[in-house]
């Protein structure tokens, strides 16, 4: 499941209009919330059902009538009975106005979904026209942008040289551990979007650090790295390195803690755990104050076993959070 945000004029559907196209996207359903005026393209479409469209390269594009969990609820119920395509992958574009944490909570809040889908990753695509405004006025924007595991910047030959290079500046600084590429006309490459998560318990160690992301420069504060608006300045990226192996319990109550204080501005958390017993690190994900069912790993994919958590925060230091697990361990000895 990939989900793909992005604010109103982005170009999401013209990128999935696009990727749809590509022999390698032949098995995909596509949720989207209405198709609109530049819904997928009308030489796509081969038949379709009330709410099911069936395309003429083998693909899905589903609306969303009720809510997402119905929806997709409806469409695996349909795939299992064989009146659908057997889709391999979901895309989910959501609308331009969209928090994208709540369609990501959707995964990891209900349980018989998460039995059928897997969450892969969030693409999060920013106009390079109206990009930088959108930042500045819109503090959905800058979520979506936050959030994401990969940023895609889109109509670069409509905008300046200039203006092109400041707003991919702001846009590493707002989310540093992002994959970063440009799109003109939605012309992308698959690859860029599939596979973005851990798909099975023996991932490598380039596996691992591609789903935890490069490191980025600096502290985390973008206030401190480059003027931008009042709502970048809110947000931090950091990561936090544990050398000593948790207990589950330690780990748990310091989350929670973290979370019942904080989890409205705890945008997105993701990270290997050293936990004592364990065979391999635990991994974690999470979203405000919902997180996915942990899963451990079969091996630690190097020597270096220490527990690495990579937070994005608004308004929260990372000086308090370190301080909070540094009580909590504190508390367990």
């Amino acid at each position: 499941m990939t989900v793909v945000t992005g604010f109103l004029g982005s170009g999401k559907t013209t990128l999935i209009r696009r990727l749809l196209t590509h022999p390698g996207m032949n098995r995909v359903a596509v949720v989207i919330n209405e198709f609109g005026e530049v819904g997928i393209d009308n030489a796509l479409v081969a038949a379709s059902s009330e709410n099911v469209t069936l395309l003429a390269n083998g693909c899905l594009c589903c609306t969303v009538r009720t809510d997402l969990q119905e929806t997709l609820r409806e469409l695996f119920a349909q795939r299992r009975a064989g009146e659908v395509i057997d889709f391999d992958r979901v895309v989910v574009e959501t609308t331009g106005l969209a928090d994208p944490a709540p369609v990501i909570q959707t995964f990891a809040a209900d349980t018989l979904l998460a039995a059928q889908y897997r969450l892969d990753g969030v693409a999060t695509l920013v106009d390079a026209v109206n990009g930088a405004r959108q930042l500045d006025a819109q503090p959905e924007a800058v979520k979506q942008a936050a959030v994401a595991d990969r940023l895609l910047l889109t109509k670069t030959d409509l905008a300046g040289a200039v203006e092109v290079e400041a707003l991919r500046a702001r846009l590493r600084s707002l989310n540093p551990r992002a994959e970063f590429a440009a799109a003109v006309q939605g012309e992308i490459e698959p690859a860029f979007f599939l596979d973005i998560g851990l798909r099975t318990a023996r991932a490598d160690g380039a596996q691992l650090e591609r789903w935890l992301g490069s490191p980025g420069e600096g502290d985390g504060y973008l206030g401190k790295r480059l003027a931008t608006g009042a709502h970048d300045r809110a947000i931090r990226s950091f990561v936090l390195w544990f050398d000593r192996p948790f207990s589950w319990q330690t780990f748990s109550a310091a989350m929670e803690l973290l979370t019942s204080m904080r989890g409205p501005d705890l945008l997105r958390v993701k990270g290997l755990v050293n936990v004592a017993g364990e065979r391999g690190p635990v991994v974690v994900q999470g979203v405000q104050h919902i997180f996915h069912p942990p899963t451990t790993l079969d091996a630690w994919p190097s020597e270096d076993r220490r527990s690495r958590l990579v937070f994005i925060t608004r308004n929260i230091p990372q000086e308090a959070v370190a301080a909070l697990f540094a009580a909590a361990g504190g508390l367990a000895d």
